[in-house]
């Protein structure tokens, strides 16, 4: 006996690769309690598939042209307080996690996770259930302790993996060259960095700039 359509949980899926959003699809369809009620191959699709066809889940890419995962989040949250979102991303790094729970995210899985996994995660979702990778989970306790960028350390930092030299980067900031020699050295503090590529390697792995 099938599950009615009406009583399933309806699943949206967020992703940019076709063969991800076909291994996901494959799965969701075979399981009674669930129907895949749409497939976004962006955040602003990802946007307006929500908008139109509200689901009780989305799984959510993170990595995205355009408008990125982070972002759908953050509208769709702002819109919609009460929308389920389980990240799905090939990426940890504890920034980057901190920042989609703190949007609204219920649950933050690696794309390497077991699909019991994300199918507890989408069903947990719906109960409140917030889940963690084990990465994931990991990440964000070996950086526990450890004190966050600020945004305009982030913005310095941003600018160091361009290229840019300090004096460019003072100007494109419109503050002084020892301010940005301060906010460096605080950088290079908080992250445990060597230099200013080092810096830039850790950031990336942590989630504060993107690859």
């Amino acid at each position: 006996m099938t599950t009615s359509t009406t009583s399933r949980l309806r699943v949206l899926i967020a992703d940019d690769h076709p063969m991800m959003r076909h291994g996901l699809r494959s799965v969701i369809t075979g399981e009674q309690d669930l129907a895949l009620v749409g497939e976004a191959g962006s955040g602003e699709e990802a946007i307006d598939l929500y908008r139109q066809l509200r689901p009780d889940v989305v799984l959510m890419d993170l990595q995205m042209a355009g408008v990125d995962g982070l972002a759908a989040i953050e509208v769709l949250r702002s819109e919609f307080p009460d929308a389920r979102i389980v990240v799905l991303t090939s990426y940890a790094g504890d920034a980057r996690i901190s920042r989609a729970l703190a949007l609204g995210a219920r649950s933050y899985l690696l794309k390497a996770a077991g699909m019991e996994e994300i199918l507890r995660a989408v069903r947990g979702a719906v109960r409140g259930d917030i889940t963690l990778s084990g990465e994931a989970a990991a990440q964000l306790d070996d950086h526990a302790a450890r004190e966050r960028l600020t945004s305009r350390e982030i913005a310095v930092l941003r600018l160091v993996a361009r290229g840019e030299r300090n004096v460019d980067i003072a100007r494109t900031l419109s503050v002084s060259g020892e301010t940005i020699k301060s906010r460096m050295r605080n950088i290079l503090g908080k992250l445990g960095a060597r230099d200013r590529a080092h810096a830039v390697v850790i950031a990336i792995e942590r989630g504060y700039l993107e690859r």
